[in-house]
């Protein structure tokens, strides 16, 4: 067997051991190392026979046996250990657990003490015990059936409970309490002169008793309250007495050590909560006067930590009538007239805890004498009521700090807001539920006039959302995939905005034609002016094209021109919030903004805040404040915040995919294929090479030069893979013959070019690039390449080539051409190499599957048998399931894996 996993597919017995922590689990496995004697039927008898095992300590097996509780394909007796194996985790969370001297003299806890519920599920698991669990007799040397005696069952679970026990809680706190290194040190130590002490704290397992404490008052005007010490049986909880009557020797039946159980269990509760140790110093621990800070530390979080320990505190019932506190925005003012100026953070909102008694809510008066009150008891209503310290703090600082009204329309739609670092409930006014609700009903307007064409459904969903968006004067990023229209949207929301000021497009250098053919296009007749290049000028009206690069230039300029609406194209340009060129966009103000992209989310939730904070600045906080309560849990798998954070960014965020329903029909089917290839012999040996010398310079190194030679390392293995060439930097390489990728894409092209298809070739390397351009030329398939080096007008030219026809193969270098290019002609998509991101990869692949595409569109990824390559694919897909929910985690942290990490991931297989 080959993993303790596979182990449980075998029978297996427990074989206790002394102390209890050295026992060990015996797996009847063929190829184990050990001999068990088991007995097992055999024609209708039952017989003795020495069986190979693989034995595992307790404290290793533990955990594995827990899972395979629940595994249909374990064997029955590992799925009956696996049960107990719980049972003892949740007896030793329970913290029953107790000290106890071996017959060797040894050092052991022990499970326990038990209450009545605990006995009757140990009786249970031991009838359930299948024979194969226990199948090693007590008399190993008897060689007749009818003298094999298995072990008692309850016995054998008891004993295994037992050594789960002595195997979990090594605390070096046992060492201040014995004086030495037992009940904490994992090596059994001799203790023969604690076996007294431990047979006083353990005695009776299934016995034992349970504190609780009574708090009591005769007058909460003028008497202190009193707490009354009750004593509960473990093995009947319906016996209950206090601990007076027990003293007076009034026993309903707790046992005669129910005196010294009880001492040991008011000493436990001490140490909780330290004021219990009065009781310890008078002759009977029956009741304790409590000051007022006494019964306010209660209040405030003592009695939940005694509870935690199985000591229950029971208030007077009269007294407790449900005192709660909610806190509450806007209810002090008057609903805003100007909503774009409430929302802009030209107002200020209340914010206030209020308070309710039995639900029904304080007025000031009572509000006051709360905040007024000096014990922890207040007469509310003609009764007397506890105060919990917290919620008189609350009555007396009740008016807290104002919310801008983007604060406040950010905690009416998560239902929580921040309170010195802590999430509180909140809830807003009528005028804020309705402006939130607001937000979720779309503006009831149809396509404007001047529009040249017909927008589909959801195109004319999206202008309603934007039109709402910045009517409110709230930004918002539509994030709609590649190909689905985001431009004439956006041609369509200016025309509906017409009057409100010109329009400034800030997009890549690539898009500016397209741009502008589709405003000419879909609005003929408004004014489009690009101010880029030499003599660039503004305009007072129509649209204004720039690229990021001039924008970052002319930043003072653009930002002194009145813009009724600033648009980001392609906007995970901006998504560093560092960067020059993002700062730059921030200091250009307009009556509205709005983001365009396909990818609000690549790499980590950081670049979300980046756009959202461009959009709608204020709404997510400061960057620092959104990572600690937002990206941080979330990107860690929390859930609740990540629905939070969904309703926040919600009506700011508009997404479809090109699989929603009510688009899908508007596009022809799209087939994803991964495609395996082998590496020939020379990239194998190359691969190899590579692996062996830089992994033994990563070992060698440290800080940014390992993360540099990891960077490296990941760098030459995927040239490796893609061409010998590639990575050996050929002047004059020969291309055929080496590449497994090669081949398969020799192959791919000429069934591609015979049936009149086009195809895109996207890989991240330029130099590649020019390689695949050399060789399918010299195979005579015509062909044309763009990358980060080709001008705007060749790039528009290449464009217009491809789609006329002229040239069935285009070669894109990824990120130069992955966005923005409407190549429909396309029905074919290869990436030659892979992105360390697949969103990146899918917008390259969306250059071809967009609107306007009428034939089914194939998209081939190649990828290296058995590399790198292969263990990044898996990642990958894992990466695309977060990247669709715009939540998505980090990608892969290569530059942070340990050595042997590195060495899985890379190692050619």
């Amino acid at each position: 067997m080959s993993s303790l996993t596979d182990l449980t597919r075998l029978p297996v017995v427990f074989q206790p051991g002394d102390p209890p922590r050295s026992g060990h689990l015996a797996f009847l496995d063929p190829d184990g190392e050990a001999t068990v004697n088991v007995a097992e039927p055999h024609d209708g008898q039952v017989r003795l026979r020495a069986a190979a095992a693989t034995t595992v300590p307790v404290a290793e097996a533990v955990a594995v046996l827990a899972r395979a509780r629940a595994d249909a394909d374990a064997h029955p007796a590992a799925r009956f250990w696996g049960a107990a194996a719980l049972v003892a985790l949740q007896l030793v969370t329970r913290g029953r657990i107790l000290p106890g001297v071996t017959a060797s003299d040894f050092d052991s806890w022990r499970a326990g003490p038990f209450d009545a519920a605990d006995v009757q599920r140990i009786r249970e698991l031991a009838d359930a015990m299948p024979a194969s669990a226990r199948a090693v007799p007590l008399d190993a040397k008897a060689e007749h059936h009818d003298a094999v005696l298995l072990p008692d069952a309850e016995t054998c679970v008891r004993a295994f409970l037992d050594a789960v026990a002595d195997a979990m809680p090594r605390s070096p706190g046992a060492v201040r309490a014995t004086g030495g290194q037992a009940f904490a040190a994992v090596k059994p130590v001799k203790v023969p002169h604690l076996r007294g002490w431990a047979e006083e704290v353990s005695a009776g397992l299934d016995s034992g008793v349970r504190l609780s404490l009574r708090l009591e008052s005769a007058d909460p005007a003028t008497a202190d309250f009193r707490a009354v010490a009750q004593l509960h049986s473990l093995a009947d909880p319906s016996l209950v007495v206090d601990a007076a009557d027990l003293w007076d020797g009034r026993d309903p039946g707790l046992g005669g050590r129910a005196r010294i159980d009880a001492t040991i269990a008011v000493r436990r509760a001490a140490g909780v909560w330290g004021p219990l140790g009065r009781l310890l110093d008078s002759a009977v621990p029956d009741e304790l006067v409590l000051s007022d800070g006494e019964v306010e530390e209660l209040l405030a979080g003592a009695a939940e930590r005694l509870a935690a320990a199985g000591v229950e505190v029971h208030w007077p019932r009269s007294m407790v009538r449900g005192l709660s506190a909610r806190a509450v925005i806007g209810e002090r003012d008057l609903a805003p007239s100007d909503l774009p100026s409430f929302l802009g953070g030209d107002h200020l909102t209340s914010f206030d805890w209020q308070l309710a008694l039995g639900g029904e809510r304080l007025s000031a008066a009572e509000m006051d004498a709360l905040a007024e009150a000096h014990r922890p008891v207040v007469r509310l209503r003609d009764q007397w009521v506890l105060i919990d310290p917290d919620l008189a703090r609350k009555a007396r600082q009740r008016d807290l700090k104002p919310l801008t009204g983007l604060d406040a329309l950010a905690a009416a739609l998560t239902g929580t807001v921040e309170i010195d670092g802590e999430q509180v409930d909140v809830h807003p006014t009528a005028w804020l539920e309705e402006l939130r609700d607001r937000l979720a009903e779309p503006e009831r307007i149809d396509a404007p006039d001047g529009l040249a064409a017909r927008l589909r459904d959801y195109q004319l969903q999206g202008l309603r959302w934007l039109a709402r968006m910045t009517s409110l004067g709230l930004g918002g990023c539509l994030a709609d995939d590649m190909g689905l229209g985001k431009t004439i949207t956006l041609i369509a929301l200016h025309l509906h905005r017409r009057g409100s000021g010109p329009t400034l497009v800030v997009c890549p250098a690539s898009l500016l034609g397209n741009w502008e053919r589709e405003i000419s296009r879909f609005a003929p007749g408004v004014p489009v002016r690009r101010f880029h290049g030499p003599n660039r000028a503004l305009a007072d009206d129509g649209f204004v094209l720039t690229t990021y690069g001039t924008m970052r230039l002319d930043a003072a300029k653009l930002g002194a021109h009145p813009w009724g609406l600033l648009v980001a194209d392609e906007a995970q340009h901006v998504k560093n919030p560092s960067s020059s060129t993002a700062k730059a966009l921030r200091e250009i103000p307009a009556g509205a903004r709005v983001a365009l992209t396909g990818t609000p989310v690549e790499n980590n939730l950081s670049e979300l805040w980046a756009i959202l904070d461009w959009t709608t600045p204020g709404l997510l906080g400061p960057l620092a404040r959104f990572r600690s309560r937002w990206a941080r849990p979330v990107e860690s798998g929390d859930r609740q915040a990540a629905e939070r954070l969904a309703r926040l960014v919600g009506p700011f965020l508009l997404r479809r995919r090109k699989s929603d329903p009510g688009i899908a029909p508007e596009l022809p089917p799209k087939t994803e294929t991964d495609r395996p290839v082998a590496l020939t012999t020379e990239q194998a040996g190359l691969y190899e090479a590579v692996v062996r010398e830089i992994m033994t310079q990563i070992a060698e190194s440290s800080g940014m030069a390992r993360r540099g030679l990891i960077v490296k390392l990941l760098t030459a293995l995927k040239q490796i893979c893609n061409h010998p060439a590639h990575y050996l930097h050929e002047a004059e390489p020969r291309l055929a013959g080496r590449s497994g990728k090669l081949e398969l894409l020799d192959e791919l092209v000429d069934t591609i070019v015979a049936e009149d298809g086009a195809v895109l070739v996207f890989t991240q390397y330029v130099a590649m690039a020019r390689l695949l351009e050399r060789h399918l030329g010299a195979r005579g398939v015509a062909t044309q390449f763009l990358h980060g080096g080709t001008p705007v007008p060749r790039r528009e030219e290449m464009v217009r080539r491809f789609q006329d026809g002229h040239a069935p193969v285009f070669l894109l270098s990824l990120k130069a051409a992955g966005t923005g290019l409407n190549l429909t002609r396309a029905d074919h998509v290869i990436h030659y190499d892979r992105w360390w991101n697949p969103a990146v990869e899918d917008q390259a692949t969306d250059r071809a599957y967009r609107i306007g595409q009428t034939r089914p569109v194939q998209v081939h990824r190649l990828i290296a048998e058995g590399t790198i390559e292969d263990r990044v694919a898996a990642m990958l897909a894992a990466k695309r399931s977060l990247a669709e929910a715009v939540l998505a985690a980090g990608e892969a942290a290569f530059t942070e894996l340990t050595d042997a990490e590195l060495a899985a991931l890379v190692e050619l297989r």
